[in-house]
């Protein structure tokens, strides 16, 4: 029988992203192939360049402030990104935590996307 499981913010592991200076990530699970749960801290002064990603994606700020889609987002804001939707730059004002949640692959990084 399925059991439930837990991850604490305390004991889960914080990931570094190389391509991502000032990123990191905290794997919660994987709810659909290539898809990802995940906390996302960004430094204050991090950017994420403008990217897409082939599926939807949520976005809950946990803590923080960050600049998205010509908007200031702080604590308790939630956004959704459409598959294939240009998004970003992400640039956080403070030190920002999110909840994302990722409905397939990660898809490309950099200026010339979609």
């Amino acid at each position: 029988m399925p059991e439930q499981t837990f991850t604490s913010s305390e004991f889960g592991e914080w990931v570094k992203i190389d391509f991502l200076p000032g990123v990191e990530l905290m794997p919660l699970a994987q709810p659909v192939p290539d898809g990802s749960i995940h906390r996302a801290r960004l430094s204050a002064g991090t950017a994420i360049p403008v990217h897409t990603h082939p599926a939807d994606e949520y976005v809950f700020v946990i803590s923080g402030t960050i600049k998205t889609g010509g908007r200031r987002c702080e604590q308790g804001d939630f956004w959704i990104t459409p598959a294939g939707t240009r998004q970003g730059p992400h640039i956080a004002v403070t030190d920002v935590d999110l909840l994302t949640v990722r409905l397939g692959a990660m898809g490309p990084f950099g200026e010339n996307v979609g």
